[in-house]
């Protein structure tokens, strides 16, 4: 399955978008907001089990490419958190884009076809997405897809050191509904 908007092609990983996806993850801007960059062995791995939820589920995290250019620009889609929280399972909608692609609306219009596909295919009653407190850039685009932020759902993340200015994370929350009237306005 893949996606299209209309600036955007949501598709399945080729060998051609490691590299450039393994430079995105060396970009310590990019990865501010995670415990550290990504070595190329590990941005491979994580590939690797991008492809693999493809395969178990028939979605996943697409491959971002610009329609106009063909250029690879990151990832968007849905996936299944693997740690255990309040909240979980559930299935997260996400996005990790390449600087040079940052400002322009990319991320909420993918993350919108990524949302539809959730609600009107996999008949998903509701999408989170979490990131940490200081991410305002992602929160942004949480807001314009339609999210609401819960608090009482906010977290430690389990994956992050204690006391690291990143452990507190943001949980925000969308419904068919909810997506239906930010569309409309």
């Amino acid at each position: 399955m893949e996606l299209t908007t209309p600036r955007l092609s949501l598709r399945h990983w080729r060998d051609t978008d490691r590299a450039p996806y393994a430079a995105l993850n060396a970009d310590g801007v990019v990865m501010e907001h995670f415990t550290a960059p990504l070595s190329p062995a590990e941005s491979d791995a994580h590939v690797d089990a991008i492809e693999t939820a493809f395969a178990q589920r028939g979605w996943g995290l697409w491959a971002a490419e610009r329609t106009d250019t063909g250029a690879f620009i990151g990832f968007i889609g849905l996936s299944v958190p693997r740690f255990e929280a309040p909240f979980t399972p559930c299935v997260e909608v996400g996005w990790r884009l390449a600087r040079a692609h940052w400002g322009l609306g990319f991320a909420p219009e993918g993350a919108t076809a990524a949302l539809s596909f959730a609600f009107d295919v996999l008949r998903l009653p509701d999408v989170v997405s979490f990131t940490t407190v200081a991410n305002a850039r992602s929160r942004r685009v949480m807001d314009k897809v339609g999210m609401v932020h819960e608090p009482d759902g906010d977290f430690d993340h389990p994956d992050v050191p204690p006391g690291s200015p990143i452990c507190r994370h943001v949980l925000y929350r969308v419904t068919p509904q909810s997506q239906a009237q930010t569309l409309r306005r």
